[in-house]
């Protein structure tokens, strides 16, 4: 994974509520067993037609929004359990998402794929969306170390996440890289406590 330390970026708006990973990412494009590849089918429904054209309505469509960071409506991440749902938002681009409410095996299966979900009030995500809409080049600064997002006009909130899962975040690890990072002290554990 990436490390993700400060991430300034414009955003794109979708205020949809209750995104499920269904919608995210349709369960017929679930075959391929590697990450690869699923951003191209990112919110395939709602990006394309039956003919496979793209809708000029859907915000992934509209060139005037873009950026690294996804602004979603209140609980984002429901239904199934599918990890795949984390791959497709990280395979399209996506490095953050911001919403409200988070689903929790949505957000873990995000967190575990460096795909950092932002969790914030009410409040300040329809201001971050009101914002994002009026004008779509607004920078949005996610800063990990700091818990914070913040908006150009220095409105910010805090959010939380997890130690242990900020620590593999600033890292670059997954929970496979965090065991070998401790390899050194595994084996002086076991020098110490292992009798042969």
């Amino acid at each position: 994974m990436e490390k993700f330390n400060v991430l300034k970026s414009t955003a794109v708006p979708l205020p949809e509520e209750d995104v499920d990973t269904d919608q995210i990412i349709p369960a017929r494009f679930l075959k391929a067993v590697n990450k690869e590849g699923f951003g191209e089918n990112l919110f395939r429904d709602w990006r394309y037609d039956s003919e496979g054209n793209p809708k000029e309505d859907f915000v992934l469509n509209n060139d005037k929004y873009s950026g690294q960071i996804l602004v979603a409506g209140r609980n984002f991440g429901c239904g199934s359990s599918r990890e795949h749902a984390a791959w497709a938002l990280t395979d399209y681009g996506f490095k953050a998402v911001i919403s409200s409410y988070f689903a929790d095996i949505f957000k873990g299966n995000a967190l575990n794929n460096g795909l950092l979900p932002v969790q914030v009030s009410d409040e300040f995500l329809k201001k971050v969306l009101s914002e994002v809409q009026k004008k779509p080049s607004t920078p949005i600064i996610i800063d990990l170390p700091e818990q914070t997002v913040s908006l150009e006009d220095g409105s910010t909130e805090s959010f939380e996440i997890n130690d242990y899962k900020k620590m593999c975040m600033l890292n670059g690890y997954d929970d496979i890289d965090f065991l070998l990072s401790q390899k050194d002290k595994i084996k002086a554990f076991e020098q110490q406590h292992v009798e042969f």
